[in-house]
């Protein structure tokens, strides 16, 4: 079973991403879901909002073609249960968003 999060730091998180990182949300869901940026139904991402995560993975809803799916997407570094870990496996993700969608990322503080 994955590791949960005290509901304080759950919402931190969530506070940040989703009010200080949305364009990092929607290059995330575009990179993992497959194929890249196109869900199964053929139609783009649109938005994506971070709603959660646990000590295995980080968890979006996506829009494409007016419909909201959950993306679930795994840390790249494994699970993980502290709070600092958190950070470091979002950054992660968004390195590898950008690897796979050819786009520069920018420098982290």
């Amino acid at each position: 079973m994955p590791h949960a999060f005290d509901s304080d730091v759950i919402t931190a998180v969530l506070r940040h991403m989703n009010g200080d990182h949305t364009d990092d949300n929607l290059l995330i869901a575009r990179a993992f879901a497959e194929p890249s940026g196109v869900t199964p139904s053929g139609a783009e991402i649109t938005d994506a909002v971070m709603t959660g995560f646990d000590g295995d993975a980080g968890v979006w809803d996506i829009t494409h073609g007016g419909v909201v799916s959950e993306l679930r997407v795994p840390w790249p570094g494994g699970p993980i249960t502290e709070r600092p870990a958190v950070r470091r496996e979002v950054v992660a993700l968004y390195d590898a968003a950008c690897a796979r969608l050819g786009v520069e990322p920018r420098p982290h503080a």
